[in-house]
């Protein structure tokens, strides 16, 4: 648990200062084929100091954690920002005073988890692997541990101590399974297990997982019989785990608001209709629809409270994400999207937990209302541009014929312009999944959440 070396220190700032100690520990255990392959751990730590003047900032870190190097750290921070200010000459004023608070979280760092829990779980998962599935041609169990804390104090936050003491485990398990078609076609399914807490609290007993391994391996044999699509524009319902997806990568960056500044498809989109008036989308801080939040955020790496940001609702782009700085650019309130993943890096505009909003629809009506096209189930990969151009890979989905589920598709892509796709977005499922294993690589990399129901909409399908 870090200890409070930062409090002594805040008498020292001149100019805006965001002063932050951190610790990222990185636990990985992974068994290939029922082989070890990787038994890591790892802890990267550190104390940084960012210091705002006249619109430019200046920055510095220190992986050792002292007094002493908290002092040259601050002093270096406030020489680079006096030295920008005085070169680069944007005479921007101070950025505004954010209302003073204190945050201490309730959950902190408890006694380390035994890197055998990780080996014995992982090991124990595998086992059950190949007793239980005899059709398979490869398997992979990984299992990993993020933990991160951080002590922030800020010069406009509280008047004593620290503003926040921050702590988030997360723990996360890969399943992959691998079969070959009866043409010799290598195929592949992944299943991911994400949940914020500690590890050996969220899973105890690797048979708890049955239900779900056992779902994932009657869909790779059913990817085994799969046949092609057919390109072109279709009627598809989209899974809740890719609709989250969309949402991140396709809308969600476009309206980050460094990412506006630079020229993104949103900024002259504001206020006008860039989606179905089902849809409506919020990046959430810590609480979603009465429940918390996967990765809950309750002050940001600037300091600020952490609330809601409504992005679209209705159908109409609201809003965008924002730090201090492009807040004060916007004439908006701050909610608090400044994030940074580790010691050494500065806080960027950030997502924090993103979703569509569930509708009123039952994925059942959603497909028997399609006479022909498709239900895709999963992606692999996708990435989107600036304009909310996206392409995504879709690892596992099926035929919709005549109202039911028809054969599983052979891997294909779908494609589109998200603000454009989501105006054909028809019905909206009144359930919602959320998915937490991964991590965001906007210049560096971050832990966030993602989420939705189903949606029925138009899509670029890819085919032979």
């Amino acid at each position: 648990m870090l200890d409070d070396l930062l409090s002594l220190h805040k008498g020292a700032f001149k100019d805006y200062t965001e002063l932050r100690a951190q610790v990222n520990t990185t636990r990985q255990v992974t068994f290939l084929a029922g082989n070890m392959t990787a038994n890591v751990q790892s802890s990267n730590s550190g104390v940084s100091v960012r210091v705002y003047k006249g619109g430019t900032y200046g920055f510095a870190s220190s992986a050792e954690y002292s007094n002493e190097s908290i002092q040259n750290v601050l002093k270096a921070a406030t020489d680079n920002a006096v030295f920008m200010d005085k070169h680069v000459r944007k005479n921007l004023p101070p950025l505004p005073h954010a209302k003073p608070g204190k945050f201490e979280l309730q959950t902190m760092p408890g006694d380390e988890i035994p890197q055998s829990i990780l080996i014995d779980f992982t090991k124990a998962l595998d086992s059950i692997i190949v007793d239980k599935y005899k059709n398979l041609s490869s398997r992979c169990v990984a299992a990993i541990c993020l933990d991160i804390e951080k002590l922030l104090t800020v010069s406009d936050g509280a008047t004593e101590g620290i503003n926040s003491h921050w702590y988030q485990p997360r723990s996360i398990i890969y399943v992959s399974m691998a079969a070959e078609t009866d043409e010799g076609v290598p195929i592949d399914l992944v299943k991911v297990f994400a949940d914020l807490g500690r590890f050996d609290a969220l899973f105890p007993d690797p048979a708890q997982l049955s239900k779900e391994l056992d779902a994932l391996y009657e869909a790779l044999m059913h990817k085994r019989e799969s046949v092609y699509s057919n390109a072109g524009l279709h009627k598809c319902v989209l899974h809740p785990d890719l609709a989250g997806m969309l949402a991140h990568e396709a809308v969600g960056h476009t309206v980050e608001a460094d990412l506006v500044l630079s020229g993104s498809v949103a900024g002259h989109n504001l206020g006008k209709q860039v989606a179905s008036e089902l849809v409506s989308m919020t990046d959430f801080a810590h609480t979603a629809l009465g429940k918390p939040c996967p990765l809950p955020v309750y002050v940001d790496d600037e300091g600020t409270i952490a609330e809601d940001a409504i992005l679209i609702e209705n159908g109409i782009l609201k809003s965008f994400m924002h730090s201090k700085e492009s807040a004060q650019h916007f004439g908006v309130k701050p909610q608090g999207n400044a994030r940074a993943f580790a010691f050494s890096d500065e806080p960027l505009i950030r997502m924090r937990n993103t979703a569509i909003l569930p509708g009123k629809s039952k994925l059942d009506d959603m497909i028997a209302s399609i006479d022909n096209g498709y239900y895709l189930v999963k992606t692999g990969n996708g990435q989107a541009d600036s304009r909310g151009e996206f392409t995504f890979s879709i690892n596992m989905g099926y035929e919709i014929k005549n109202g039911k589920l028809g054969k599983s598709i052979r891997e294909t892509s779908i494609s589109g312009v998200a603000f454009e796709m989501l105006k054909t977005v028809d019905m909206v499922s009144d359930d919602m999944a959320w998915d937490c294993g991964g991590l965001c690589g906007k210049k560096q990399s971050m832990a966030v959440s993602m989420g939705g129901p189903a949606i029925r909409c138009d899509l670029n399908i890819g085919g032979r």
